[in-house]
């Protein structure tokens, strides 16, 4: 018997120009949307926390002052600029949707004027170039108990703190670490640095003084003296 020989057709795939334009159209947009979005830059800055620092001088150091790109700011780049600045403590960054920047920052808290300079909560000195003049002035030399003071005074909450005018370091044979405390409103006040916090009760104590003045014993005893009128 004689085979049949049977012939195979091959269909050759006809290559659809259309749908690869399509695809190379759909890859281009999506590129050049990338770029395009990639080079928006920053539509609003806000600054929050800021109380001695004017805000101008927080936005040029952040480095973002002339608006940059939204997608290439790195958080941590302005958090490093802006803590170059000596009373900033923290810096916290938030980047929200339409190109939105919110910057929130802390202070370092001063806790006195002493040798005319700000005394910080981390124990350094720096110069009032902001010329603020509303906290307690320490008139003695604390170079032996520093360290103490700084750790002790940095607990006293700020409403009590900035109702003081005058710190003087006052020991007596009792304890060395005492001090005197002139209020705004003319009150005198003893604490002990294991005893400063007592002070952040100063308003309540002194509602019960019915508005008279005295001498507010918070070192021992925890007991006012009024003055006779």
């Amino acid at each position: 018997m004689t085979k049949k020989k049977v012939k195979v057709r091959v269909k050759k795939r006809k290559l659809k120009i259309g749908r690869i334009l399509l695809c190379l159209l759909a890859l281009i947009l999506i590129v050049v949307s990338f770029h395009y979005i990639k080079k928006l830059p920053i539509k609003n800055i806000y600054i929050i926390g800021n109380n001695i620092v004017p805000e101008g001088e927080i936005l040029d150091l952040s480095g973002v002052k002339n608006y940059p790109s939204f997608i290439n700011t790195s958080r941590k780049s302005i958090i490093k600029n802006i803590k170059n600045n000596e009373y900033i403590k923290n810096v916290r960054v938030e980047k929200k949707l339409w190109g939105k920047v919110y910057i929130y920052v802390e202070e370092k808290k001063i806790l006195c004027i002493y040798n005319n300079k700000l005394l910080l909560e981390d124990s350094s000195l720096v110069d009032n170039i902001y010329n603020t003049y509303s906290y307690p002035i320490l008139v003695s030399d604390i170079t032996n108990i520093f360290d103490r003071f700084v750790n002790k005074f940095s607990k006293i909450n700020n409403e009590a703190l900035y109702q003081i005018s005058e710190i003087e370091y006052a020991p007596n044979e009792v304890d060395s670490e005492r001090f005197s405390l002139m209020m705004d409103d003319g009150n005198l006040v003893y604490i002990t640095l294991n005893k400063a916090t007592k002070i952040n009760k100063y308003n309540s104590i002194y509602s019960s003084m019915n508005g008279k003045k005295g001498i507010i014993y918070l070192d021992s005893g925890d007991y006012v003296e009024i003055k006779e009128n």
